[in-house]
């Protein structure tokens, strides 16, 4: 079904009517009926696995319906800054065995985006600094490179495939955030997750329309290869919703469903909030979605806790960072920004993300809340990164359930449906 703009598919609002394989297929196959591929090269840029969706039946549907009309099918795996996936992995992750991946697949390439290596990307343009000193606050005072993987030069056509959730840095997921950070250089995407710092996670998550996302739209369209995306809506019971056509309508309205569907409005703050965080997350930096989602719904004083007994790590490619800055407040980083501003500042805006909001009084940090780990970090590094510790074998989680009259709030499966307050609907 045509929604508008040469955009394809539906949704629905409720968990008892979900999209099956069959409609989905079906709308799949109108996309691409209606997007003409015979003779092209086709590359197809995917999500890695910490984001929910249903990718091996999509890769089951490229191979059937789209591969068999191309001159050539590649799959990108829109790392950002995250791990490579191993050969193991991204078969998990695509539902095939290895032996298939080099096998009934093998005419299909699936590559991780090298972001580590500079001779990765192409220039393609620049963020003046005249832009970049008032969105954030002076501490960006020169032009920026704007970079992306040479490989989207390569092929006739760009494929975008993932899913649309509320996000602490663009607003909203999906859709362009493929292309930067999924697959940009460090520049433009430090760039970017500054500015949706400087504008604070608690005023970002939930919104359609914000600064940095209309930077990477802008940016966007400086790569010349045409582009198509596919967006999907989902939690992880299944998919509500599924579009597809020209870019900014397709991802346009995923979001108008996905804030049906990944917003949960509640009347009420808790002093006590706890995240459960689910195996997708095996890192800080990743579970860190635990508080971006909750933090809206934490009083003042309040305790956020992010429980996870399988997360071992802070963050496997940011460490050394984040080992001599810690996690603080935007503010702080503000206060002393001749010390920080050589510091990467997306791995900054990670920091203050996670701390959340805070202010500086006589030199002295004043976070809002207090973030704790119930980790397998230990407590002296926990301490040493200026966050709480709880040990996880001692919090019974079961006994915090059911409690919201109490004040307390438990959220399995946390990191990707966004809780705010009832009268804040209308503005996120």
């Amino acid at each position: 079904m045509k929604v508008a703009g040469k955009v394809f598919g539906y949704g629905r609002e409720t968990a008892d009517n979900l999209l099956n394989e069959a409609e989905i297929r079906a709308i799949f196959t109108e996309i691409f009926e209606a997007n003409p591929i015979g003779g092209k090269r086709v590359l197809a840029l995917i999500p890695d696995h910490t984001r929910t969706m249903p990718l091996p039946m999509f890769f089951r549907f490229f191979h059937e319906i789209v591969y068999p009309k191309t001159r050539k099918l590649d799959f990108l795996i829109a790392l950002g800054t995250h791990q490579p996936m191993s050969e193991e992995l991204i078969a998990a992750h695509l539902g095939v065995s290895v032996a298939e991946l080099n096998g009934t697949y093998a005419g299909m390439k699936v590559m991780n985006h090298d972001w580590q290596d500079p001779a990765t990307f192409v220039r393609i343009g620049t963020v003046g600094k005249d832009e970049l000193i008032p969105l954030t606050h002076g501490t960006i005072d020169r032009d920026v490179k704007i970079e992306i993987n040479k490989l989207v030069l390569d092929y006739d056509l760009i494929v975008v495939l993932g899913p649309v959730f509320p996000h602490e840095v663009m607003g909203y997921s999906g859709g362009t955030k493929y292309f930067f950070p999924g697959i940009s250089g460090a520049d433009f995407t430090n760039t970017t997750h500054w500015i949706g710092a400087m504008q604070t996670c608690f005023s970002t998550i939930g919104k359609q329309d914000t600064p940095q996302r209309r930077l990477i739209e802008r940016a966007a369209a400086l790569i010349p290869t045409p582009k198509l995306y596919l967006c999907t809506v989902n939690r992880k019971e299944g998919v509500y919703g599924f579009f597809g056509g020209d870019p900014l309508p397709s991802w346009e309205a995923a979001v108008a469903l996905s804030k049906k569907v990944n917003v949960v409005y509640k009347s009420r703050r808790y002093r006590l909030v706890v995240a459960c965080m689910p195996h997708l997350y095996d890192e800080i930096w990743t579970a860190g979605k635990g508080m971006y989602k909750l933090e809206p719904v934490v009083e003042d004083g309040g305790e956020l806790i992010i429980y996870g007994k399988h997360i071992r790590d802070i963050s496997l490619t940011h460490d050394r960072y984040l080992n001599k800055i810690g996690y603080h407040c935007r503010d702080y980083f503000l206060a002393d920004w001749d010390k920080y501003r050589n510091e990467p500042w997306g791995v900054i805006a990670h920091s203050s993300h996670v701390a959340g909001l805070g202010t500086m009084e006589n030199g002295v940090e004043k976070k809002r809340i207090s973030v704790v780990l119930a980790t397998a970090i230990p407590a002296e590094r926990c301490a040493a990164l200026a966050l709480g510790y709880r040990d996880p074998d001692a919090l019974d989680i079961d006994a915090l359930m059911n409690r919201e009259d109490e004040g307390i709030l438990v959220v399995p499966y946390a990191g990707e449906t966004l809780y705010r307050l009832e009268s804040e609907r209308g503005e996120f």
